[in-house]
């Protein structure tokens, strides 16, 4: 396992990551956030139960009709998730960054999710 190879660091760092945030429950879900190249997709875990509570891409019809650049779109995914947080009754949440660092697209859906009424 050679610590230098881009996907083996990260999981390593994502590993890192859980350890320290915990684990996500039905009260005070894990955010989580993967990023691709082209899109970006977040999702509410409850990891007691091991059930995704709700879910928000940059590949859903309001956010793909959207002409904006990928900064904007995540800032859009943010607002998303949070709006659908809070329809299930959601205010508290644990944010997972996944490995990535909190710059750029990541820091911008936390933005949003902050302006749609999450806390964390």
């Amino acid at each position: 396992m050679n610590p230098k190879v881009k996907s083996q660091r990260r999981q390593n760092i994502r590993y890192r990551i859980r350890r320290k945030i915990g684990e996500g429950s039905a009260a005070k879900p894990r955010l989580s956030v993967f990023r691709s190249n082209t899109d970006i997709y977040v999702q509410l875990i409850d990891d007691a139960n091991g059930q995704t509570l709700a879910a928000a891409s940059s590949k859903d019809k309001e956010i793909k009709a959207q002409t904006a650049n990928k900064v904007d779109k995540s800032k859009m995914v943010g607002e998303a998730i949070a709006k659908k947080a809070v329809a299930l009754g959601i205010q508290d949440v644990t944010f997972d960054r996944g490995g990535y660092l909190y710059h750029g697209r990541v820091k911008s859906v936390a933005d949003g999710a902050r302006e749609g009424g999450l806390k964390f």
